[in-house]
């Protein structure tokens, strides 16, 4: 199984359900076909870099998945089709990427136990 990251970028004209209902669609399609879901992240409406359909800014969404691989093509199509999202971005991690992604995650778990620990001190 090969590990794969998407980015996509929905329109900031979306309600929260909306928003919250695209994502969900996507994260059942994977999970549909067969692909394990290993992280999501929601990172929230932010600025664009630049322009895309006379939208300055987006909410973004991130998941990790490991698949085989057949059904790259087909997602593909599906974002292009669905018209609230605006852009999308799907890599193959490689090994590096993936111990990368895995030494942040748990460097950002650590740091929010250390937070809840503060907190409830």
């Amino acid at each position: 199984m090969n590990h794969y990251e998407t980015v996509f970028i929905m329109t900031p004209v979306l309600s929260e359900e909306q928003m919250k209902e695209t994502v969900l669609k996507f994260s059942s399609f994977l999970k549909e076909r067969g692909a394990e879901i290993v992280h999501e992240n929601y990172w929230g409406l932010r600025k664009l870099a630049y322009p895309i359909q006379k939208k300055s800014s987006g909410f973004y969404h991130l998941i990790e998945f490991k698949s085989d691989g057949n059904f790259l093509k087909e997602l593909e199509t599906t974002f292009k089709r669905d018209e609230r999202v605006i852009r999308y971005l799907l890599v193959k991690l490689d090994k590096h990427a993936i111990v990368y992604n895995e030494k942040r995650r748990s460097k950002k778990e650590a740091s929010l136990a250390k937070t809840e620990e503060k907190i409830d001190a």
